[in-house]
């Protein structure tokens, strides 16, 4: 009776430790799964603080977001607080922009690097981290947008969308 009671004992572990194994792989095939990331995602992934043009900003985690590639690498974007920056720095410098592979943004292309990234007027502009201009294309305005936020990544046919409030500009991966 008793060696019965312990057979099902351990097959009842058994069976526990299984479902966990099994639970924790499709946690881990969901992280690896190529597409737009969650914001639980995106909030291990992004740095607390961006260095910019010989300053240190916050990057504010609730407006980031990410996208992950078929390769496993990463588009990382996010608004930072650039209160501590100069007017005509903070005007093209609204976040940081951190690709590991090669993307068409707008049409133009951009190598894997670290940079700066901001909605003008009229442009939406990627510069390095000195401040130096790297790319400067026209961005869309989506006015059918029903609740714009400050910062978002959406998926659109094999591309993306870089939504800054209605102003957007495409992504696409290489």
């Amino acid at each position: 009776m008793r060696s019965t009671a312990r057979a099902i004992a351990m097959v009842a572990v058994l069976a526990s430790i299984c479902s966990y194994g099994l639970a924790q792989d499709s946690k881990t095939q969901d992280s690896k799964t190529p597409g737009v990331l969650s914001s639980d995602q995106v909030k291990r992934l992004a740095p607390a603080a961006y260095f910019y043009r010989g300053q240190s900003a916050s990057v504010q985690t609730r407006n980031s977001a990410g996208i992950r590639t078929q390769d496993q690498k990463y588009v990382l974007v996010g608004m930072v607080d650039t209160s501590g920056y100069a007017a005509d720095i903070a005007q093209k410098y609204q976040g940081l922009f951190i690709t590991e592979v090669k993307l068409d943004v707008g049409g133009s292309q951009l190598a894997p690097g670290e940079y700066g990234f901001g909605f003008t007027a009229d442009k939406f502009v990627i510069t390095d981290v000195g401040a130096n201009e790297v790319l400067s294309v026209s961005f869309q305005t989506d006015s059918e947008l029903k609740r714009p936020v400050p910062l978002k990544i959406t998926e659109d046919n094999g591309s993306y969308r870089l939504y800054a409030g209605k102003k957007w500009v495409a992504i696409k991966t290489q």
